[in-house]
Parts: structure tokens; C-alpha cells; sequence
């Protein structure tokens, strides 16, 4: 993370080499979200749709430089991301091409379960071309039920870092359609590996 950004408070390394299946409790524990999401919305008038279009990757910092997208950069409609959403569709939210710095083009997707209500949580990957051409799930960066975040902007910067900004909740009281935190967070690629920073994030990018 560069001096203009806040001291990370939790780092953690991703392998580049995670599959395209979510562990067993991942795909259980979004499967009741999007259940539960379900149940709430015969009961609760109003509901808030889920956002199935594709956002455009907006720049969090005016002071870094755009990376180009990256030519023939993997679709993500064509991937399988490791989402277990039961009866909902999968909804690509944020997307964003370039080179990572592996001299092969990339696509970075935030993508969500596009349940009925509430405010469904992102997963965050990264897709490559797979031996067969076809996009895979290199890695994922941000776990959906785990994390338990909603992306609102992602981008990559010069540097190959992914970065982003996220909404969540301060604790378990909060409910699941009001987050009421929102948190800047850093990727960074060291070796097979992808290091994880996040901080709070200042109230002029909230």
C-alpha cells in the first residue's frame, strides 16, 4: 500500500492457485443466505432488488495511473465461479481488465448471488485462461460468505495492485440490508500468493 493509504489492520495471503470450487461450508453458507433472502421477501413489502448489471470499474485513487484493458481478457460470463447460490443467479457486478503482471491478461470480477433482498455479499476472483482456453478462477480474493462484504468499486492500478472498497458491518447485530462500515482493502501479488491489507476507509472515498 502507498503512503496515501490508510496502515492496514489485517493482511492475509491468497493462493493464485485456488480452484474453481468453494469449500463445502462456503457453498452451504451462501446457499442459506440466498434461502433466507428468499423467505424474507414473501414477508417484507418493498423489497430491495439485487443489481444484476455489470458496473464499470471506477478508479478509487485520481492520482494513479489507468491500466489499459487487456486485449482478449477473459469473459466472466464464461466462467465458473465458485458461488453456490441455490434457485438465484449469479450477477457479475464489478469488472476489470489488465495485465497482473504475468504477461497474460486477466479479468478481476466482484460478483454476487442476485437474491431478491438484503444486500448479498461479493466474492472477488481473478480469471485467466485455463490450458483448455476457457476462463478459470486463478484466485479467489475475497470470500463471499466468509467476508461477508459488498463491493462498490474495484479497479487496478499501475502497480498490478487490486484494489477496492467494500461495505460490511460492525457486528452480527447490524441487519444483513444496512451495512453501516466501509473498508478500503489491497491486493498484492507476491509469488504464487496474493496478500491482502485492509483499513478503514476515509470518509472522502465512503
Amino acid at each position: 500500500m502507498d503512503a496515501a493509504s490508510d496502515t492496514p489492520v489485517r493482511a492475509g495471503a491468497v493462493s493464485a492457485d485456488d480452484g474453481p470450487k468453494a469449500p463445502a461450508h462456503a457453498r452451504s453458507g451462501l446457499r442459506h443466505w440466498a434461502l433466507v433472502a428468499a423467505g424474507c421477501a414473501a414477508v417484507v413489502a418493498g423489497a430491495v432488488a439485487a443489481d444484476p448489471a455489470e458496473g464499470t470499474p471506477t478508479a478509487a485513487r485520481p492520482t494513479a495511473k489507468a491500466v489499459p484493458p487487456a486485449a482478449a481478457a477473459p469473459d466472466p460470463g464464461k466462467a465458473e465461479r465458485p458461488l453456490d447460490c441455490g434457485p438465484f443467479p449469479v450477477s457479475v457486478a464489478l469488472r476489470v481488465t489488465a495485465d497482473l503482471g504475468t504477461g497474460t491478461p486477466a479479468t478481476v470480477v466482484a460478483a454476487h448471488c442476485a437474491a431478491e433482498t438484503g444486500t448479498p455479499p461479493d466474492g472477488v476472483f481473478v480469471l485467466t485462461a485455463g490450458a483448455d482456453g476457457r476462463p478459470q478462477v486463478a484466485a479467489t480474493l475475497l470470500d463471499a460468505d466468509k467476508d461477508r462484504l459488498t463491493v462498490t468499486s474495484l479497479a487496478v492500478r499501475s502497480d498490478g495492485t487490486v484494489h477496492a472498497l467494500a461495505k460490511g458491518y460492525s457486528s452480527d447485530d447490524v441487519p444483513r440490508c444496512c451495512p453501516d462500515r466501509t473498508l478500503e482493502l489491497n491486493w498484492s501479488r507476491h509469488g504464487a500468493a496474493w496478500v491482502r491489507a485492509e483499513g478503514a476507509a476515509p470518509a472522502a472515498r465512503v
